[in-house]
């Protein structure tokens, strides 16, 4: 047996204002965007139904986005110079700028570079010279 659907109470109500309802108590087919996704489909601009609305952990308040799937269209296939634009971008991410290698994986951020080269332990012959 689920639980009653009712609006959270410290949430405004009234005409103009979106219905709120408490984690998990949304009614049934209203979905996030990320399980629009799932389905393959996108909110294609329609308006927002309803909003979950939860107490964080941290102590703020959380919120998600609710839409009608009726409303929703599928989700637009990649075209291959989009694919090809998206491959770039992820390939320069792996680009460490000082030895010029790809790293494999994603250069964190806190570096800026591979991780041998923020730790000092790249050979010194395999760096480029600075320009």
């Amino acid at each position: 047996m689920s639980r009653p659907r009712h609006p959270v109470p410290d949430c405004p109500t009234g005409p103009g204002v979106l219905p709120t309802y408490r984690w998990r108590q949304a009614p049934d087919g209203l979905l996030t965007r990320r399980q629009l996704r799932a389905r393959g489909l996108r909110p294609n601009g329609q308006d927002v139904a309803a909003q979950i609305q939860w107490r964080s952990r941290f102590g703020g308040t959380g919120l998600a986005l609710l839409y009608r799937p009726e409303l929703a269209s599928p989700v637009r296939e990649m075209t291959p110079r989009r694919r090809a634009a998206l491959a770039a971008a992820n390939r320069a991410r792996r680009m460490c700028p000082d030895c010029g290698r790809d790293a494999g994986y994603v250069l964190p951020v806190r570096y800026g570079t591979c991780i041998p080269c923020a730790d000092g332990t790249e050979l010194t012959q395999n760096r480029r010279p600075p320009s």
